[in-house]
């Protein structure tokens, strides 16, 4: 192995699993995964029921998570900051430059991508097994357990997105966590932080964990997307 390498070095750290590097990534996804698990728990019901219920403002309710789903990660950093910091509502819980601000923002940013995608998923799915459904007297509340649980597939792909939008921003986290070593330092701000103190082998290797685990997202995404055609094929 060529010393003074970057990347030699960088699949060095890798392989043998370097201290520094795994704390970096495990921080990492138990930020994103608790966020997307939060989101979708909350996400796949608000949209379910804003696609069976008609009530004043839907037309507004649904603009507005469309329009959330591109909603800038600054800008969910800075409204999450806004919150936690000491002037702001929640500021005596303490919270902010903590894993849980960073929970907080991620959470912000993918709700809006699953709650958008169930809406237009259980409404389409809606019209197409509403006699059926009402033939049985399932109401429309009852109905979406089952509508969710239909659309599975189409549904895990959603949240699956959303992992990958949370696990790869650097905005939001940079803001509320402040990058603070062994703390809240993440793979998308520590990236950025040792490329500028010149440290090229650490963000090589971050970054390398970092692809890796996006095309294990989409790949998976795209397996459970071909599952369900055949499924309805």
């Amino acid at each position: 192995m060529a010393a003074g390498n970057p990347f030699a070095i960088a699949l060095e750290l890798i392989l043998e699993r370097d201290p520094v590097l795994l704390g970096i990534v495990g921080l990492s996804l138990q930020v994103s995964l608790t966020a997307v698990a939060i989101a979708a728990l909350l996400g796949l019901p608000l949209g379910a029921a804003i696609a069976l219920f008609r009530f004043p403002g839907r037309g507004i309710a649904v603009a507005g998570l469309n329009a959330l789903m591109g909603l800038p990660p600054v800008v969910a950093g800075l409204m999450v900051y806004l919150l936690l910091s000491r002037a702001g509502p929640l500021g005596s819980w303490g919270l902010l430059f903590t894993p849980t601000a960073m929970v907080i923002a991620q959470t912000l940013l993918v709700l809006p991508i699953i709650a958008a995608l169930s809406r237009q998923v259980v409404e389409d799915l809606w019209e197409e097994y509403r006699e059926q459904l009402q033939s049985l007297g399932s109401s429309r509340l009852r109905a979406i357990p089952t509508l969710l649980w239909d659309a599975r597939f189409s549904l895990v792909t959603g949240v699956l997105a959303g992992f990958g939008r949370a696990s790869a921003e650097v905005g939001a986290v940079l803001i509320v966590g402040g990058n603070i070593d062994g703390v809240t330092r993440v793979m998308t701000t520590a990236i950025a932080l040792e490329t500028s103190r010149g440290d090229l082998p650490l963000a090589l290797a971050l970054g390398i964990v970092l692809l890796l685990l996006v095309m294990l997202v989409n790949a998976t995404a795209y397996l459970i997307g071909e599952q369900a055609k055949r499924r309805l094929g």
